[in-house]
């Protein structure tokens, strides 16, 4: 903002308190006052207003900001709860037309007379209301900034919930992962009781296999003795010896 010089600066401050009446009475305000008294100055008579507006609103800058979110969120993050931000060329409009001036006082006005209203209400909800700022576009739109957080109290209480769940899974993994190893566990042991009967079987069955198995040694005389008598019972039971 450019610097005023005293008499401007003196007229800036006897325009404020002019408005300040004016704004009391339902009037249009600083800007009607300024036109009056500045003449044809177009300068003199916005270098007057940016005065004006910055003793009653302190924080103010001119500037064109879009209204996509991207852009209202970059302005948002640099915003401190009473930002008053106008596009330049809604400045020199509410600067020489009063009505222009009144109507965007007006919106202005209304942002900070909510804060109260939405600070009470958002707490009511356990959140704290966070202001940012008003913009007013160069379309002649107006936004307001704003967000909310969780209290202290709140935050505390969700972190306490989630610890408490994050202990719960924690346990339930725990005992997930203590029942997967006794399974695992129980099923090596069937397994190895299996293969024990297994071997056992098998062990077993090879004992009977070899019983069955026998070599007999015996000396001729004795094995011709055998023979005789083996071909003396299959012709006894022919029929052929009696």
């Amino acid at each position: 903002m450019s610097m005023l010089g005293v008499n401007d600066m003196l007229a800036a401050y006897q325009y404020a308190n002019k408005a300040q009446k004016n704004n009391a009475t339902g009037k249009t305000g600083f800007a009607d006052t300024v036109k009056q008294t500045t003449g044809s100055d177009s300068v003199s008579r916005t270098e007057a207003y940016k005065d004006y507006l910055k003793q009653k609103y302190g924080n103010v800058r001119y500037e064109s900001i879009g209204r996509d979110q991207k852009s209202l969120e970059r302005a948002g993050k640099s915003m401190s709860g009473n930002d008053v931000v106008i596009a330049p060329n809604i400045l020199e409009q509410m600067a020489s037309d009063p009505e222009k001036a009144a109507y965007y006082e007006g919106k202005i006005d209304d942002f900070f007379n909510a804060t109260p209203m939405l600070t009470a209400s958002f707490a009511a909800k356990g959140l704290v209301y966070e202001p940012g700022g008003v913009v007013v576009h160069e379309d002649g739109s107006v936004t307001y900034i704003g967000g909310c957080s969780d209290s202290p109290e709140r935050v505390r209480e969700v972190n306490e919930i989630n610890k408490a769940k994050r202990e719960k899974e924690t346990a339930q993994r725990k005992e997930s992962i203590e029942r997967s190893q006794e399974a695992a566990e129980e099923r090596r042991q069937q397994i190895e009781i299996a293969y024990k009967k297994q071997a056992m079987a098998e062990a077993f069955a090879n004992r009977i296999v070899g019983a069955g198995m026998v070599t007999y040694t015996s000396t001729p005389e004795v094995m011709g003795s055998a023979i005789a008598a083996y071909e003396k019972n299959i012709m006894e039971a022919a029929g052929i010896l009696k």
